[in-house]
């Protein structure tokens, strides 16, 4: 066997691997002796047909397999060998026009195309100005994060008559032209109707005011969104809602509304922890903390976004383009994408390849590494963050209970690991760019903050 490379310039080369039948024979040989004692063939015993008829049969298929692995193997141990640096994947040559016939060929030669890796350097200065923006606490956003939590920590409280807001349960029964509660009629108990969502204005005036036990007439239709809502309520099909009888009473069994929490000192402890909060201003200075360190991580991504602009204009990535045009073609056997979306694409994906090895190289000269326990940390965070979305205080749980339950939801799964470890090696990348560059900082509202990234739609 024998690995030929051609460099064709800085960013491409070809490799050639030429196979004799001495480089696969063996293989193919050990393979048709392992078919020979498993395969089945009228008028032989298991194991005792020729080896010859073996051959016949399975011959080519066999020398196809060995062939591509052998290929396959001595390819990759090349490129670890030579210590290449790729993009992408190798991918076969164009210049190999002849196809290969399997059935008649002794040798084999197989060409096959590498996109190299650009040599970069990534000098990072102060004279390298990235826009920074710190949210400001200001008092919608203040707002916004204590009617979360009084949100979230609200009760549906049962109330004696129907008003604004209000959510009914009753049963609907279908009437007959005299208003009598028809047989084998529509029929639909503890069925549910939200004040907010009704949109027949005459209804819903018709329904304030209406206590348990009343009875209210009127076309269910004009109370719900779609046909699809109707006959979920009602229990039927939803064909059948668009020639329903509009003949029905609704007999009220049930009124609740939602109350928000109360600014008080249970709330305080809900979302604090007991004793942490002892009064509104301490409440909300404790907001105001979060808020700056939630924003905290949201400018560090908006940093990432503007970061990665900056950087793949300045430096300027030099990339194997047609190769990567091809190869990704090759990959992109489910999408299939149009020679035309692909056009449209391919710049999007070239700056993302671009971001990646800048972000890798800034990575290598600054000795960036993950450890898994810092994924580990960052699963446990992450767990947390749930765990208080579902209205759990912080700290309800001790360490070994968050390990448990980050080993569960994350650790357990190889893509979520990776993710993680993405994750936390961009943070380290970015944290680098902080410090390395002039962060020119900009103080915005979060309506602001958000607008930014609605302009990058």
């Amino acid at each position: 066997m024998e690995v030929i490379k051609e460099q064709i310039d800085d960013l491409n080369a070809s490799v050639t691997i030429q196979l004799t039948e001495e480089d696969y024979k063996p293989k193919v040989d050990s393979a048709l002796k392992d078919i020979k004692k498993k395969v089945n063939m009228p008028g032989f015993r298991p194991g005792m047909v020729p080896i010859g008829l073996v051959k016949k049969m399975y011959g080519t298929s066999v020398i196809v397999d060995e062939v591509n692995k052998l290929v396959s193997e001595s390819l990759n141990k090349y490129i670890t060998d030579e210590k290449l640096e790729i993009i992408g994947e190798p991918i076969p040559s164009e210049k190999q026009k002849t196809p290969i016939d399997f059935d008649n060929q002794k040798e084999f030669e197989f060409i096959f195309d590498l996109g190299l890796r650009p040599e970069i350097e990534i000098n990072l200065n102060k004279r390298i100005k990235i826009p920074y923006y710190i949210i400001k606490p200001d008092e919608d956003l203040i707002e916004q994060y204590i009617k979360s939590y009084t949100g979230k920590y609200g009760q549906v409280k049962e109330i004696d008559e129907v008003e604004d807001k209000a959510f009914i349960k009753g049963d609907f029964i279908e009437l007959d032209e005299e208003g009598n509660e028809k047989e084998e009629g529509i029929r639909s108990e503890m069925a549910p109707i939200s004040l907010d969502h009704i949109k027949d204005e005459e209804i819903k005036k018709e329904l304030i005011g209406k206590k348990k036990g009343d009875e209210v007439k009127f076309d269910p239709r004009k109370i719900f969104s779609g046909n699809a809502e109707a006959a979920s309520v009602l229990k039927i099909k939803e064909e059948e809602v668009e020639n329903l009888n509009p003949n029905f009473k609704y007999i009220i069994k049930e009124i609740t509304k939602f109350e928000e929490a109360e600014l008080n000192q249970e709330l305080f402890d809900k979302v604090f922890g007991e004793g942490e909060v002892k009064s509104e201003e301490e409440f909300r200075e404790k907001i105001i903390e979060e808020i700056k360190e939630n924003s905290k991580a949201d400018s560090d991504y908006r940093l990432g976004i503007d970061a990665k602009e900056k950087l793949v204009a300045k430096f300027d990535v030099s990339l194997p383009e047609e190769f990567l045009k091809r190869w990704l073609k090759l990959r992109d056997e489910e999408n299939k994408l149009s020679d035309e979306e692909f056009e449209k694409e391919f710049p999007k994906i070239l700056k993302d390849l671009k971001w990646q090895l800048i972000s890798s190289q800034i990575a290598k000269d600054n000795d960036i590494k993950v450890e898994y326990d810092e994924v580990k940390e960052l699963a446990m965070k992450y767990v947390e963050m749930q765990f208080i979305q579902y209205g759990l205080p912080a700290g309800s749980f001790g360490k070994e209970q968050l390990e448990q339950y980050a080993t569960d939801m994350f650790l357990k799964k190889e893509d979520e690991v990776r993710r993680l470890y993405d994750q936390k090696y961009l943070e380290k990348v970015i944290d680098v760019i902080k410090e390395s560059v002039k962060l020119d900082e900009k103080e915005i509202t979060n309506e602001e903050f958000s607008k930014l990234f609605e302009d990058n739609k």
